[in-house]
């Protein structure tokens, strides 16, 4: 049958028009989206939206952002005391803060932590434990901050050359023994990886022997329980070592340091916060406070 230019345009306009229909009709069932993106005249899909940051790196900016702003805090504070250093080791992230941290100062009384540390690697390499002799004077080092009983010990061991060898194994590069050793040099970082090796599963130290550097480590005299445990909240578990020492290089004024251990149901930290040139030791004690407390505020741990 002939038909009219016009009768083919016409049904022509009716299958588009149909076409369009069934293709409206199948991507409104899909409820908008890239539906709305078509009808309104766009010839392509939509890009798919890029992926926002893991939650990993959105915790790493998390993390430095906090550490800028502690960084911003310290150097305030520092500006109107003494000089000191800090740093913090979060076990729950293996984040390490450190402020100042590969800076040296004479370590006082927080020494004994490596003299107990070394007495523990030198029993347990012998696979002995420690004699009733050894296990007094220990208990008077780190609990009383007694001095005899450091010094009786670090003769023993093998003076400082056996310290020396004891801090290398448990990966402390950046102090050096003394023979007088409450003048031994040592960094805030270094002590919060003592501190660690006291803890960690993968320590030279033993479980039995990390067990026990906590036994006597959280249970220190009343007297001596001041530094890491003012950051502490209600609840919360700590460990501590101190040292204070009227140093006569410094025209008598205070060397004040802290090192210890928080933790809790979501929180375990060591820090070291190590300090000197103080006019007295309240003074210091008060300074490793506020710094210790700045760190959580900041860091927020």
């Amino acid at each position: 049958m002939r038909r009219s230019p016009n009768w083919i345009v016409m049904m022509a306009a009716v299958v588009l028009l149909g076409g369009v229909g069934l293709l409206a009709k199948g991507l409104f069932s899909g409820g908008g989206g890239a539906a709305d993106t078509y009808l309104a005249g766009s010839a392509t899909t939509a890009s798919p939206t890029p992926a926002g940051p893991s939650p990993e790196e959105l915790a790493t900016i998390e993390q430095t952002k906090r550490a800028k702003a502690l960084d911003a805090a310290l150097k305030k504070y520092a500006a109107t005391v003494p000089e000191f250093s800090v740093a913090v080791l979060d076990r729950k992230t293996g984040v390490t803060y450190a402020y100042r941290g590969a800076e040296t100062y004479e370590t006082a009384s927080v020494v004994k932590v490596q003299v107990l540390a070394c007495l523990l690697l030198t029993a347990q390499d012998a696979g002995r434990k420690l004699t009733t002799s050894e296990d007094s004077r220990a208990k008077l080092m780190i609990r009383n901050s007694d001095n005899d009983a450091t010094t009786s010990l670090f003769t023993s061991l093998g003076k400082q050359a056996a310290i020396q060898k004891c801090d290398k194994r448990l990966g402390l590069t950046g102090t050096t023994v003394n023979s007088a050793w409450g003048l031994t040099r040592t960094t805030a970082t270094d002590q919060v990886k003592l501190l660690s090796q006291l803890v960690s599963t993968t320590s030279p130290i033993k479980a039995r022997g990390r067990a026990y550097a906590y036994s006597l480590m959280s249970t220190v005299n009343a007297e001596q329980d001041w530094g890491v445990p003012a950051a502490a909240k209600a609840g919360e578990k700590t460990t501590v070592k101190n040292g204070w020492l009227a140093r006569s290089t410094e025209n008598g004024r205070w060397i004040i340091n802290t090192v210890g251990r928080i933790t809790g149901d979501d929180v375990d930290v060591s820090i070291a916060v190590l300090s000197h040139g103080h006019q007295s030791m309240s003074g210091g004690m008060a300074v490793v406070e506020k710094v210790a407390k700045l760190t959580r505020t900041y860091l927020k741990y």
